[in-house]
């Protein structure tokens, strides 16, 4: 089932973001309110967390990147795309060492819930610059086994497409202006997210 129509409202997503800090919380060893993880548990009944979709779980201290993991298809329900992302973008991202429980109360989490990626025909490098929807797609971009994603969010620090690309193509582990030269896979999803 996609989300490409059904959209959360901003309880559900507080609800999601709830469970994040939850998950985290669980795993920390830290203490958990009982009342309100009860609570928690009831709101989780909730049959539009059981819908498969792509989710990412993105952590920030103080404005900064701290961790972000995601999957891009529905491969397993938002319920558990929220918990298994939000440990792994906690203590298993590797560009960062594992959150400490120090740290716990510091973070601010955000969560996005992706519609089906789409592939983007395109027949040059100027014809990506002009298809590309800065703040509103996400993309994807893939080169035999190397490939990478940017949440529509990052336009926000890589407002100019050109550099979004170059970007997103060294995170890939390409060269940064493969993407001028040859012709990569490229898809493209957007995202409703919720942030604390």
């Amino acid at each position: 089932m996609s989300n490409q129509n059904n959209k959360f409202d901003k309880e559900q997503g507080r609800i999601l973001l709830k469970l994040a800090r939850r998950t985290i919380c669980k795993k920390l060893g830290l203490k958990i309110d009982a009342a309100e993880d009860r609570t928690l548990s009831r709101s989780l009944i909730d049959e539009a967390f059981s819908m498969r979709s792509g989710v990412f779980v993105t952590l920030h201290i103080a404005g900064q990147l701290r961790g972000c993991i995601g999957s891009l298809t529905g491969t397993e329900t938002v319920r558990d795309g929220v918990k298994n992302n939000a440990v792994s973008a906690a203590l298993h991202d590797s560009r960062f060492s594992p959150l400490t429980a120090e740290e716990f109360g510091k973070i601010d989490i955000e969560i996005s819930i992706l519609s089906p990626p789409q592939p983007l025909a395109y027949s040059d490098s100027l014809d990506l610059l002009a298809k590309l929807r800065p703040h509103v797609d996400g993309v994807i971009l893939r080169k035999g086994h190397k490939g990478a994603t940017f949440l529509p969010q990052v336009w926000e620090q890589l407002p100019l497409p050109e550099d979004f690309l170059t970007r997103l193509c060294i995170k890939a582990g390409l060269s940064g202006d493969i993407w001028r030269r040859e012709k990569l896979a490229v898809e493209t999803y957007q995202v409703q997210h919720f942030s604390e």
